[in-house]
């Protein structure tokens, strides 16, 4: 999941840009931004070994050529969330073609940007994307170092359970992108250092007795009694449905726990490398509707918690795809093209996007698609005091950082799958020359490495989230890593910071999420903080730009007559 700061990052004094997906998926980089204080991420490099022999090609050599042997496709398109979904993505392309497609400006091309886009585009509108910096994805974005290898914002793992993402894929025809894992759940075990712990779902059974099957098979992390505490603990969850689920909003995960009689060693054996995976916080600062959320959709659908990686980089591998459908429809998205000022009419509707070049863009619908914390930074003041707005104060994004070291050999001690940590200082890992093709390496591993809680650490060096890293990952590979090197020694490092990601999931903030459709005549949000029902997640990113795109569908009407209204008053004065 990227960001901006206040007005200003990288490439101040760019002039707009009109994306070349082709330039951007054949040019490397390697940028060592140092963003501060305000700023919403800042990513850096250290190369320790430059003399080191790679084991795959690099800028202009042949790739290899690799057989990736991955688990089949699951049978996801006759499930009632994927066939809802296809059903609402057919709206817009079986909506009527408008006589005046409507010009409509979006800011920001992260996930929720570019679904937004490219909904509009289906039915007929003209959208105009604009992203702040030069590369594509928001909290998805990736980028290149010299070496040609890519290092990422976050480690994204898309799960069965992301009807709408699932539909996006097929409906941009990349199915085949998504390399798609066993049907497990693998935790690492601190008190047994180098050792894992499997949930298996089998695959011959239905939801849920899938998930239920896995749970009881495995004895390692919950006794036969916890086992039990848990499941009548559950039992109104699941009776309950959606309703009791937002019900629990106002509750920690730990707290709910400990109401329902769970005992505390199911919230610390399973729960808090749950929590930190979710939504990057322990069980005592998250809401339970968030694992409420998720156990639903993992125990109700088949294969729901199977889980798949992208074969490549996020921006070239699915972002592009999108842009190219855009621009296939006649719309556009610009890169440099950053937001300064929310330029408003005498009635405080939106008059124009202000660009940070000087230059205005007016349409007859605007949409902000950034992250929350840059929405509060431009919301104009004469609309801070308004309800719908005034609630986005309890939504702050939650700092998290991402880190990619290069060993000079090949870890033995992983799987070709998304591990828990149960570290302190970690979430989730990956041995990414494993799991995904476009990085594959029969020599040298690369670990992506999720480091949260991130609060106390994003103010650090480099060095020392790297020095603390390798103590975990000694834990985890206790005979082939070592904290001083004496083991596998690292090649390079590249450490990518967010201090403002997905909002914070904390209790109390259901009521403060707002709907696409703003009371503000013309003007829309998107992103994943919106109200719609996967909360956090790049689901939750995709499936508020189809809601965003459905209410400006929905506002043709009033939205022409607008711009007759504008256009009438113009010619008088």
């Amino acid at each position: 999941m990227s960001q901006w700061a206040c007005v200003s990052a990288a490439n101040l004094s760019c002039q707009a840009s009109i994306i070349n997906t082709q330039k951007l998926r054949n040019t490397p980089r390697c940028d060592a931004f140092s963003f501060k204080g305000s700023e919403f991420m800042a990513q850096s490099c250290r190369f320790l070994s430059p003399q080191a022999i790679y084991g795959r090609p690099r800028n202009g050599a042949c790739p290899l050529k690799v057989v990736c042997v991955d688990y089949p496709r699951p049978d996801l398109d006759n499930t009632a969330n994927f066939l809802e979904a296809a059903y609402f993505s057919s709206t817009f392309r079986a909506s009527p073609r408008p006589a005046k497609p409507l010009k409509v400006v979006i800011a920001g091309a992260g996930l929720a940007g570019l679904a937004t886009a490219k909904y509009l585009a289906d039915a007929g509108h003209k959208p105009i994307l604009l992203e702040a910096r030069d590369v594509l994805g928001g909290k998805v974005a990736a980028w290149k170092d010299k070496d040609g290898d890519w290092y990422e914002t976050g480690l994204h793992i898309f799960f069965g359970a992301y009807p709408n993402i699932q539909n996006l894929f097929g409906e941009l025809g990349i199915d085949d992108r998504l390399q798609w894992k066993e049907h497990s759940m693998i935790f690492a075990m601190p008190n047994k250092p180098g050792e894992f712990s499997r949930f298996d779902f089998p695959e011959v059974l239905p939801a849920p007795l899938n998930g239920i099957w896995a749970i009881l098979k495995n004895n390692e992390m919950l006794t036969w009694p916890e086992k039990i505490k848990f499941a009548i603990g559950l039992l109104p969850a699941i009776l309950g449905g959606q309703a009791y689920v937002e019900a629990q909003d106002g509750l920690s995960v730990k707290d709910w726990m400990r109401k329902q009689g769970i005992p505390d060693r199911v919230t610390t054996e399973v729960f808090i490398a749950m929590s930190k995976a979710l939504n990057f916080i322990n069980p005592d600062e998250l809401s339970m509707q968030c694992i409420l959320i998720a156990l639903n959709r993992f125990l109700q659908e088949k294969h729901g918690s199977k889980m798949a990686f992208l074969d490549g980089s996020p921006p070239e591998r699915l972002c592009a795809p999108i842009v190219d459908h855009i621009q296939s429809l006649g719309g556009e998205v610009r890169i440099n093209s950053r937001i300064q000022k929310i330029e408003l009419n005498k009635d405080g509707t939106v008059k124009s996007f202000v660009l940070n070049n000087g230059s205005m863009i007016e349409a007859d619908a605007y949409v902000f698609a950034t992250p929350v914390d840059i929405l509060k930074l431009l919301l104009p003041d004469n609309w801070k005091e308004i309800p719908y707005f005034k609630k986005l104060e309890k939504l702050v994004g939650v700092p998290v950082i991402n880190v990619h070291i290069w060993f000079d050999r090949k870890l033995k001690n992983t799987y070709d799958h998304l591990l828990f940590s149960r570290s302190p200082l970690l979430s989730v890992y990956a041995d990414m020359s494993v799991t995904c093709k476009e990085y594959y390496n029969p020599n040298q591993s690369m670990l992506e490495l999720v480091f949260a809680p991130a609060e106390e650490w994003i103010s650090c060096s480099d060095s020392e989230i790297i020095d603390a890293t390798l103590k975990e990952l000694a834990k985890l590979f206790p005979d082939e890593i070592a904290a001083d090197q004496s083991k596998a020694k690292i090649l390079k490092y590249h450490v990518v910071k967010t201090p403002r990601s997905v909002y914070k999931t904390v209790p109390g903030c259901e009521p403060c999420r707002p709907l696409q459709r703003s009371p503000l005549e013309g003007f829309y949000l998107a992103g994943d903080y919106t109200k719609q029902k996967y909360l956090a997640s790049m689901e939750g990113a995709v499936l508020s730009g189809k809601l965003c795109a459905q209410a400006i569908v929905q506002d043709y009407e009033l939205l022409v007559a607008r711009g007759q209204t504008r256009l009438a008053e113009a010619s008088v004065r």
